[in-house]
């Protein structure tokens, strides 16, 4: 399985483009020569990153500003992409966002709800939009960045880690339904990646760093990240989890009881609680 080849009328559309991951993939798929859409709520970083890489790479760079965490703008996508005389055979569910730091009942319930709005609603929505005009071609590539923190539930990040979860079972479950199609699904999931996520989110560990400073040995560039998830892609695998250490790390996890696991992780997470 590979990517499909770029061609005038086809494009990537990349969501949470303006930053981080997202815009690292824009950067790995332009060098590939591919014609990029890419979405996200801040335009003027979008329209610097489209300049860049037509720039540097010659191919054409669109952009569409939009909340995905809103049904009416997230809906105009595709028909805005029709607009342009494109479609859609690479599509990057990439935009995202964190809460987390405090037990679930004491978050703000308005910031959790659009939590899934984003991280998972938007991820359903849009592969729902193009994942069927990609089989009927016959080619096409699907790449939702999940985390390794929806590899198990996590105490005081209930949300998060849930919506993670989400994204990779839905994922993995897709990616069967559509072997043999010319279709592929990939989940990315990253451990702490060096960018603004965690920062933006808030979180304090009992390390007293930042959630992604936290963890010895794991922390990966943007750069590394997008790299991993668009050579998995192009391999056709069914999850990629970047780094050596985290994905030992996340594979001998997987063998401790949630009776051990999720003490720990509240400890971590949230120093001075009592379970």
């Amino acid at each position: 399985m590979s990517l499909p080849e770029p061609n005038s009328s086809s494009a990537a559309l990349v969501t949470g483009a303006s930053s981080g991951i997202g815009s690292e993939i824009a950067k790995q798929l332009a060098a590939r020569g591919f014609t990029l859409v890419l979405a996200a709520r801040r335009e003027d970083r979008l329209v610097a990153l489209a300049d860049e890489l037509s720039a540097e790479h010659g191919v054409r760079v669109e952009t569409i500003a939009a909340d995905l965490g809103k049904p009416t703008p997230r809906g105009r996508i595709s028909g805005q992409i029709e607009e342009l005389n494109l479609q859609v055979e690479i599509l990057i569910n990439n935009a995202g966002f964190a809460t987390g730091g405090e037990p679930f009942h004491e978050a703000d319930p308005e910031r959790e709800i659009e939590q899934v709005r984003v991280d998972v609603e938007a991820v359903v929505a849009l592969t729902s939009a193009f994942l069927p005009a990609m089989v009927k071609r016959g080619r096409g590539a699907i790449l939702n960045v999940a985390s390794t923190a929806g590899m198990q539930p996590i105490p005081y990040s209930a949300g998060y880690s849930a919506a993670k979860a989400y994204v990779l079972t839905f994922s993995e479950a897709i990616h069967q339904e559509v072997r043999g199609h010319g279709v592929t699904v990939t989940a990315l999931a990253p451990g702490p990646v060096d960018t603004d996520f965690w920062q933006i989110a808030g979180w304090e560990t009992a390390t007293g760093r930042s959630f992604e400073r936290s963890v010895p040995g794991a922390l990966i560039s943007p750069q590394q990240a997008a790299r991993a998830g668009v050579e998995g892609l192009e391999r056709g695998e069914r999850v990629v989890v970047p780094g050596l250490p985290i994905r030992a790390a996340m594979t001998a996890w997987r063998y401790v009881p949630n009776a051990f696991r999720l003490p720990a992780l509240a400890r971590f997470m949230r120093p001075g609680i009592e379970d």
